[in-house]
């Protein structure tokens, strides 16, 4: 006795994909027949569904495009994020040490950020 064939997954994904295209050529010829009974003229029928359909894969063109731009710059980000060594923040910290206002917490460019009063000759 012969076993059952199995059906691979290219099979399968071929079929439906030729289902939804049956299904979609389908909805095109009820569209058109629809806007025949309405009175349309047959080109201006065809020509409305072609603008409709183009307009569709404009959308879909733009949206694609925006969302790969995100992934892009989310992709840029993470290599940013991923290279850094960190040599800017280190050589960036603050540190306590004497400078020109006294002894206090200074920045690499001499500048007191901690509070203090520069009236004090303590400080």
């Amino acid at each position: 006795m012969k076993t059952a064939a199995q059906t691979t997954f290219a099979e399968r994904l071929g079929r439906t994909l030729g289902r939804a295209w049956r299904s979609c050529a389908r909805l095109d010829w009820r569209a058109q027949g629809w806007l025949l009974a309405r009175g349309w003229a047959p080109g201006i029928a065809k020509a409305a569904l072609l603008a409709v359909k183009l307009a569709a894969i404009g959308v879909l063109l733009y949206t694609a495009f925006w969302l790969a731009l995100l992934l892009a710059f989310a992709l840029v980000g993470a290599w940013v994020v991923r290279n850094d060594d960190g040599s800017y923040d280190e050589e960036h910290k603050p540190e306590w040490r004497y400078g020109p206002a006294g002894y206090g917490l200074y920045t690499h460019d001499d500048y007191r950020i901690d509070p203090h009063d520069p009236e004090d000759e303590q400080a």
